[in-house]
């Protein structure tokens, strides 16, 4: 059986963000000791500096049940993206690649989050002197790029994917 264009598109981007995801993670809780210490890698504006998220995105809790309430919730998020790729057409690329990022990023902090008892290893921090975005780690940035280019490829043409040329 041929493999379809979606097909050819959405498993190598998923499982290249996730072998990078794990492989990250791996360095960072190996490397990056002790919790909460910068490392400078371009200045001020790019560290690594190694922490640990018990809640959801940007900290968010669920108090003593995050850990299991987020994890249900990134069940039920990855059965409906599942669905969601099931439907998608077999030439809408766009929509394929921008459900692996989001799928590959859920699995690789779900998994995360279910095999650590400290919580998802986040060890990117951006930002400028005392200004800095929220620490994060390459399964958010997979989820938030993905999301974006998932929003776009549904604005276009029907609603299906790719739209018209």
């Amino acid at each position: 059986m041929a493999w379809l264009p979606k097909t050819r598109v959405f498993w190598p981007i998923l499982l290249t963000l996730l072998i990078a995801d794990c492989a990250s993670k791996e360095f960072a809780e190996s490397y990056l000791a002790p919790e909460h210490t910068p490392h400078e890698v371009i200045g001020s504006v790019v560290r690594f500096t190694l922490a640990h998220n018990v809640g959801g995105a940007m900290g968010l809790s669920l108090g003593p049940y995050s850990r299991i309430g987020l994890a249900f919730a990134a069940l039920l998020a990855l059965f409906v993206l599942g669905q969601l790729y099931i439907r998608t057409p077999a030439t809408a690329r766009l929509r394929a690649a921008a459900l692996a990022l989001v799928i590959g990023g859920a699995i690789g902090n779900l998994g995360n989050r279910l095999l650590s008892p400290r919580g998802v290893t986040d060890f990117i921090d951006l930002g400028v002197r005392s200004w800095r975005f929220w620490t994060f780690n390459i399964a958010d940035a997979g989820i938030t790029i993905g999301a974006a280019l998932l929003i776009l490829a549904l604005s276009r043409g029907n609603g299906l994917g790719e739209g018209a040329a």
